[in-house]
């Protein structure tokens, strides 16, 4: 092994961008890359950076339909063509020139990622430039054009891989990847996302739980607006270890989008920094209890640029080199003065943490309260998925 963790890193991923005034802002990519930089992450002895290859034709049909592939590449090639059909040329999702290769470049680096811990290369890999987790096997959908967490799964499947673990703490539902892996068993997908009653993209509801031959392959925890630090982790930890244990997988893949976060502004939970750390702490844990240490770590979603995206994902990759990053730490000035010269003149976080210290209840020790809207949206998934994996409910 070449050393414990890989950066997937190449700038053209910077050019994911559909256009002015769209959420999805490619400066989000950027200004994470430097403050890693500022930092001093990447000094890290066992951190490298890595820029993958983009994924071919044959890796893409391991997901995605040939007449959307060859769609997305019409559109690439004459945006105006767009084929809405396709899911392209919408509002969510408006065609942009090259789509189609930044796209296969995004999900290059997961899957090369994913090959590089697989094949004993790196113990962990890093791509904040993926999880990209809507995009469906003939549609674009959420800001997704081609869905890298499925790709990389399905790689690793392809290679040899018999149970593979998915663990997605986006606020959004991370349908794509459901979709992808739904009547497969030897998948395990696990979505923790703002209730599909009040949040895009509409399910992801505790009865999801997979096709009549994977049954209980589909795990989904519904939230209720308003959720905070103490109830996102309980629910993350009275869900995600005991089907982990269960299912024993040999690779764990985790989506950690960072629009859980209360100053996110297409959401409605009311996270902080400090709690995403938690969770990305809790993630590199499992990877060594469940799977022998094998971890590719993706971004997602997150659309408060500057003051939460950066910070989130520098932790995610300083945890996965092995040498996280202080809570207290102070953001670097030079790092702000590049928030100032991209944003035209916008402020910028002063330290690396939210002032918070997350405490939760842990569900073993203080039992269900059937009065607590977060408790009965767990409850109701355990009940829905724990019995197909001889568990308690």
């Amino acid at each position: 092994m070449s050393g414990r963790a890989q950066l997937m890193w190449d700038e053209g991923v910077t050019g994911y961008d559909f256009g002015r005034g769209h959420p999805m802002d490619p400066v989000r990519l950027a200004l994470t890359k430097r403050l890693i930089e500022s930092l001093g992450v990447e000094s890290c002895p066992e951190l490298r950076v890595v820029a993958a290859k983009p994924v071919g034709e044959s890796t893409l049909r391991l997901v995605h339909r040939p007449d959307y592939i060859e769609a997305v590449r019409q559109a690439s090639a004459d945006p105006a063509s767009a084929d809405e059909r396709f899911g392209l040329g919408t509002v969510d999702d408006p065609a942009f020139a090259r789509m189609h290769e930044v796209s296969a470049l995004i999900a290059g680096q997961s899957v090369g990622g994913a090959e590089a811990v697989w094949r004993g290369k790196a113990l962990h890999a890093v791509n904040f430039a993926g999880g990209l987790h809507h995009a469906m096997p003939a549609s674009a959908s959420g800001f997704c054009v081609y869905n890298d967490p499925a790709l990389a799964i399905a790689r690793l499947l392809e290679l040899g891989a018999e149970r593979v673990a998915y663990v997605d703490v986006d606020v959004h539902h991370g349908d794509g990847v459901q979709a992808a892996f739904w009547d497969d068993p030897r998948v395990l997908t696990i979505s923790l996302h703002e209730h599909p009653g009040t949040l895009f993209p509409g399910t992801g509801w505790p009865e999801e739980c997979g096709g009549a031959d994977a049954e209980g392959s589909a795990v989904n925890v519904a939230l209720p607006p308003g959720t905070t630090d103490e109830g996102w982790l309980r629910a993350v930890h009275a869900v995600v270890p005991e089907l982990l244990d269960a299912f024993q997988p040999q690779f764990l893949v985790s989506q950690h989008g960072a629009d859980t976060h209360i100053e996110d502004p297409l959401a409605h939970l009311a996270v902080s920094v400090d709690a995403q750390r938690v969770a990305a702490e809790a993630a590199h844990e499992w990877a060594h209890t469940y799977a022998e240490g094998r971890w590719l770590a993706l971004g997602g979603g997150g659309y408060a640029v500057v003051d939460v995206v950066p910070r989130t994902w520098t932790h995610l990759v300083a945890i996965a080199a092995g040498e996280p990053v202080p809570r207290e730490a102070e953001v670097p000035a030079e790092w702000r003065q590049e928030v100032f010269a991209r944003t035209g003149g916008g402020g910028a976080p002063q330290r690396m943490t939210d002032g918070l210290e997350p405490r939760w209840r842990g569900w073993e020790e203080s039992g269900y309260d059937p009065a607590d809207r977060l408790d009965q949206a767990v409850r109701a998934t355990r009940r829905a998925v724990f019995p197909a994996h001889g568990l308690l409910p």
